[in-house]
């Protein structure tokens, strides 16, 4: 591939850019259901983009109730050739701040009601998640961050949490004890999904408060993070526009982490023994491999 196409999970606040032409929502089924809205078709210095706003326009869905494989395949299947989430999360560490920017490298996945694999019974594949994110592309989104005056900490690992509610501060002191360094609730199973379809995958995460473990601050509360999120919704809307201002000027290869072919490996299921109708929901994103 020698063309971008760059595809945008988070708020609907990311969508107000100005300068997006030819926009244009449009409606995706997929396989596995609905995803959580229509995706914003538009362009940016010459590069497609895909909006898909995670929790729907007007955040109708908690984060449990997000239809993960149908956004992941709804963005495969809208020509997308990377993907980039734009999360509010919270942090576990003093030196991470609200209002800074985290680039997560890793995750601990702590969700329990979630579907968490396109494969199953009739077509079993076991992908590597060891480096869940696309270095390449976590390193371009942190440079463009930086660019629109972020400040931004590279590297850090992702607790998912089920929700909705926050953590009690145990939870919140025992994750801190882990080595994690921001907790959220929507990144995985997405980024196991995104591997799953061969999408490069990358976590822009927006501090927007301590949990609960610091005692200097409040506990955590919706208005607050709110208010935060709004502080911050520039400077992702700037961050977007100075990635896409760089992905313009650089031919796309694909990703030196061997994602767009990880499910070479990965399908252990014999040929006969596939399941017709598994294959068939499969067919965006399995279908470079499964014929």
């Amino acid at each position: 591939m020698s063309e971008w196409v760059l595809g945008v999970l988070g708020g609907s606040g990311l969508y107000d850019m100005e300068a997006l032409e030819n926009r244009q929502w449009i409606s995706i089924e997929t396989p596995w259901g609905m995803p959580s809205d229509d995706i914003l078709f538009a362009e940016l210095g010459g590069v497609k983009l895909r909006f898909l706003p995670r929790h729907g326009r007007g955040h109708r869905l908690s984060p449990s109730d997000v239809n993960y494989r149908a956004n992941i395949d709804a963005l495969k299947r809208a020509g997308c050739t990377d993907l980039l989430s734009i999360s509010a999360v919270g942090s576990l560490k003093e030196e991470y701040v609200p209002g800074h920017f985290v680039m997560v490298d890793q995750f601990i996945d702590r969700t329990f009601k979630r579907e968490k694999s396109f494969f199953g019974t009739g077509m079993v594949a076991h992908v590597s998640v060891a480096e869940p994110i696309c270095m390449r592309l976590s390193e371009m989104a942190g440079d463009a961050a930086v660019k629109a005056g972020a400040t931004v900490h590279r590297g850090g690992t992702y607790l998912a949490m089920e929700g909705p509610q926050f953590s009690t501060k145990a939870e919140s002191h025992m994750y801190r004890g882990w080595g994690c360094d921001v907790i959220g609730m929507t990144n995985m199973p997405e980024a196991k999904l995104a591997r799953e379809a061969e999408l490069p995958y990358a976590t822009m995460a927006m501090v927007t408060d301590y949990d609960c473990w610091h005692e200097g601050h409040g506990n955590v509360d919706v208005a607050s993070v709110i208010a935060v999120l709004m502080k911050n919704a520039d400077t992702g809307r700037s961050a977007v526009k100075e990635l896409v201002g760089g992905m313009s000027k650089t031919p796309r290869t694909p990703s030196p982490q061997g994602i767009e072919t990880n499910l070479d490996t990965a399908m252990i299921t014999s040929p006969e023994a596939r399941d017709p109708k598994l294959l068939a929901k499969l067919d965006a994103v399995a279908g470079r491999v499964l014929g």
